[in-house]
């Protein structure tokens, strides 16, 4: 059974601040899913939001790239990152999905930064992880629901067992408005609540830790670090698809007002 993940994503200029500790966490990222040998990629991004009771899915085959973000520099949105996609897993998805009575709609999309962004670095060529095999995003609800995320992700569950890994992408913390590089000292909501979360996902399992999960967003501190909670409801995904597995911190870092944590369950 192959193990669910949970990454940061951040913003295009991580992918040439090879010096950021977020860097080298992608690049390990890469090479722990390429031994896996995977199938292909099922992904989640907080970038891709559906309707408020419909799931999306990307059928493309081929795709371009969204460039999602705004004010950086030109080159920004000139970064290439080839992959292809899968009509025939997209199908597979749509029967997992409908089988427990989620709606879906095919749709035909570009990878959002929140996938390709990490995946560039994850899955770079020019440093010998090249990926070939597809990449199907498919998108959140258009809903802070997180019993319906959850319930995404046990539907995706038998996935697992087929030889596909799944990624969720989002950001374990995430305020924008708060965002300041000139002082990276943390604010103090970004380790109050990331620590909540760091607890909730690794020592519980099951139902115990969707009960605390569900807490967590009801937490003072939940609106300083998500003013809206698309960046962690991949996390929701990720927990309902693996369920009964075991949750572990593989990685964290704090800049202001931004939490990076990633996670695997297995």
């Amino acid at each position: 059974m192959s193990p669910v993940y949970f990454i940061s994503h951040g913003g295009p200029p991580i992918v040439e601040w090879i010096h950021h500790p977020a860097h080298e966490s992608f690049c390990n990222l890469g090479r722990e899913i390429l031994a896996l040998k995977p199938k292909g990629i099922v992904a989640v991004s907080a970038h891709f939001i559906g309707g408020k009771d419909e799931i999306h899915i990307n059928n493309a085959e081929s795709t371009d790239l969204i460039y999602d973000f705004y004010g950086f520099p030109k080159h920004y949105y000139q970064k290439k990152f080839d992959h292809r996609g899968s009509e025939s897993l997209a199908g597979e998805i749509s029967n997992l999905l409908s089988a427990t009575n989620i709606k879906t709609r095919f749709v035909k999309r570009g990878l959002d930064h929140g996938i390709w962004i990490p995946f560039s670095i994850a899955f770079d060529p020019e440093q010998g992880r090249g990926l070939d095999v597809p990449i199907v995003e498919l998108s959140l609800y258009a809903s802070e629901d997180p019993l319906k995320h959850i319930s995404l992700g046990k539907a995706l569950a038998p996935l697992r067992d087929a030889g596909y890994v799944i990624v969720t992408s989002g950001q374990t913390v995430h305020n924008l408005r708060d965002l300041d590089f000139a002082d990276s000292k943390p604010l103090g909501y970004v380790k109050s609540f990331d620590k909540a979360l760091e607890s909730a996902l690794t020592t519980n399992t099951g139902d115990s830790r969707e009960a605390k999960m569900q807490e967590l967003l009801e937490r003072p501190d939940a609106r300083g670090a998500h003013p809206t909670f698309d960046h962690i409801l991949p996390v929701y995904v990720a927990i309902g698809a693996a369920s009964k597995a075991q949750g572990k911190q593989i990685f964290n870092h704090y800049e202001k007002s931004i939490g990076w944590a990633h996670y695997r369950l297995d």
